[in-house]
């Protein structure tokens, strides 16, 4: 009796989803990015219950595309430019095939060495391209949130090593930007560190955190009795990708025994280019850096590259081996789960093995340049046109930028471009005011993308409803 799938059907079906993948990323510019659903249709069109019997994979397929992808936001599409910009590389999904067809746990060496071992080098390759010293040591997490929650636990720790028999102290204090992405505060939460414990500091014109208010908070803290621990900085930040004054940071935190974090999640990889590199002055004496490759380096979701120069702490922090997971003594079969919280650890290097090796770090980069290039100059536009107004600076591949009118009118102005079909994009509020954020970073977008999403809003501003 056959108990899954044969060899024959899995031939026939996978290279009909192959085909059907390779013409998803050839011709998706087509579709609609944002889908035209109301909440519900979906779930209400498929049964309440799960199938007694088996179903013919035919009938499965056909409701993926009749019923699923109607509801699809298409994030891997080339005029998807809300949050952050993400993509799927055609290298990176191949990869992600391959992990899904192995289906292995790096938890330890020994549970499949391929892992770990693959996994060390492309966090030394990225490692090398970012100019981090050898130093520090990488491991893989899904996303930014759990690496930078992985950072304030070894801050915790390290400032009061009593914590893994004693639980959180409450007199721990972590600073960071207010500008800073959320996961930063709510690490902490799940660390059993109160929102009282997060100072959110001010920022300067630029929305860069301001040192002297670092200080000045510091200070504040240490004569009330409590004791700082951890400073977070950010490289990209969420709403207006500000780039914190890392070196300055790092003194303070030198200066003041704390811990400093570098949240890198999505500006990091600029600093591949010669030109960007000044982002992380400072960074190679940091504690710990987290970057996304699943943001700007083509990379599918998910995968979070997760850097600590004092991985000892990190050891001290997470490892908790029984019996049943005990291995012979080797310096070279590293078990990762030993770092972290997962047990369990998807074969996640394989995709940016695939993306790394196929691209090459000069493709890369020249792709990196040129959304960089395109922001910009889209920025100098905006500027031109009497009718629109810049928000922020534009110092990596963001734009904020808001029509010189209302909240509403710029809210709705949202809702036309994205109701439109042509591209999605989000907005914000900053300062009081909502603003329109347009972020490029697919690996497919083009110039003439960004141009045609530009003049779909010009044309929307023109015509008020």
């Amino acid at each position: 009796m056959t108990t899954d799938m044969n060899s024959a059907e899995f031939r026939r079906f996978g290279h009909e989803i192959v085909d059907w993948i390779a013409d998803y990323l050839e011709n998706n510019r087509g579709l609609p990015v944002m889908p035209q659903v109301s909440p519900g249709v979906l779930e209400d069109a498929l049964p309440a219950e799960a199938p007694e019997e088996g179903e013919p994979m035919e009938r499965i397929l056909e409701d993926f595309r009749t019923l699923v992808m109607p509801a699809v936001n298409h994030w891997n599409h080339p005029r998807f430019h809300a949050y952050f910009s993400v993509s799927a590389s055609a290298p990176g999904i191949l990869g992600e095939m391959l992990t899904a067809a192995l289906n292995t746990n790096g938890m330890l060496w020994l549970s499949s060495p391929a892992n770990t071992e693959l996994e060390m080098v492309v966090m030394r390759w990225l490692r090398q391209w970012l100019g981090l010293p050898e130093s520090f040591f990488g491991m893989i997490h899904d996303t930014a949130s759990v690496s930078t929650m992985h950072a304030l636990a070894a801050a915790r720790l390290a400032a009061e090593p009593r914590v893994r028999e004693d639980g959180a102290p409450r007199d721990l204090v972590v600073y960071t930007s207010e500008h800073a992405h959320s996961s930063v505060e709510k690490g902490a939460l799940a660390l059993g560190m109160g929102q009282k414990q997060v100072r959110k500091v001010a920022t300067d014109a630029e929305f860069r955190l301001r040192p002297d208010l670092l200080r000045a908070a510091i200070a504040a803290d240490r004569a009330a009795g409590l004791r700082p621990c951890c400073v977070v900085s950010t490289v990209g930040t969420t709403a207006v990708t500000s780039v914190d004054p890392v070196a300055e940071v790092q003194a303070i935190a030198e200066a003041e025994g704390l811990w400093h974090h570098i949240d890198a999640a999505y500006g990091g990889p600029a600093a591949l280019l010669p030109e960007m590199r000044w982002m992380l002055d400072g960074a190679e004496r940091a504690d710990s850096l987290v970057v996304n490759p699943h943001k700007w380096l083509f990379t599918p979701i998910d995968l979070s590259a997760f850097y600590c120069r004092r991985p000892e702490v990190l050891r001290e922090a997470f490892s908790l081996v029984p019996s049943y997971l005990r291995t012979g003594q080797d310096a070279r079969a590293v078990n990762l789960m030993d770092y972290g919280v997962p047990l369990g650890r998807r074969f996640r290097a394989l995709k940016l093995w695939f993306v790394m090796r196929w691209f090459g770090r000069r493709k890369v980069e020249r792709i990196l340049r040129s959304h960089i290039e395109w922001a910009r100059e889209l920025a100098g536009e905006i500027q031109a046109d009497p009718r629109f107004e810049l928000c922020a600076p534009t110092p990596l591949s963001l734009v904020c930028f808001r029509l010189k009118a209302g909240d509403e009118e710029n809210r709705r102005l949202v809702d036309r471009v994205n109701e439109s079909g042509e591209a999605f994009l989000a907005g914000n509020v900053l300062g009081g005011r909502y603003m329109l954020r347009l972020a490029i970073g697919h690996v497919r977008t083009t110039r003439e993308d960004v141009w045609a999403v530009w003049e779909r809003i010009r044309r929307l501003a023109a015509d008020p409803l």
